[in-house]
């Protein structure tokens, strides 16, 4: 059984892969975790109060939440239910979730 050579990386470890975009600073970095956390909890919350009804009938089905208007969307196939919460709402950010007990999506 015959494998190939590794490549050579092309950006030596720890250089930036983008040199000329400024690196955020630790300040900005913990604004945007902060945002993103907060985010997630606004969704988890839409999550918690929906899914013990839609669990019973729809389990295992992908659900997306926008969490400023409290909107969300359910398909048993991701990209269809995507493309419904695309339509609603085409420029907010979304989290997609499973109906199931964590609303975890995959395998790992």
């Amino acid at each position: 059984m015959e494998t190939k050579p590794k490549s050579k990386r092309k950006v030596p470890p720890g250089a930036p892969l983008f040199p000329d975009k400024p690196r955020l600073s630790k300040a900005e970095i913990a604004r945007l975790k902060a945002e993103d956390d907060a985010f997630g909890q606004r969704c988890r919350a839409i999550f918690d109060k929906v899914a013990p009804q839609l669990i019973a009938d729809h389990y295992e089905w992908s659900i997306h939440i926008e969490p400023d208007s409290g909107d969300y969307f359910i398909d048993p196939n991701s990209d269809v239910c995507f493309q419904k919460a695309l339509l609603q709402h085409p420029t907010k950010m979304l989290m997609e979730m499973c109906l199931n007990e964590t609303g975890a999506c995959g395998r790992i």
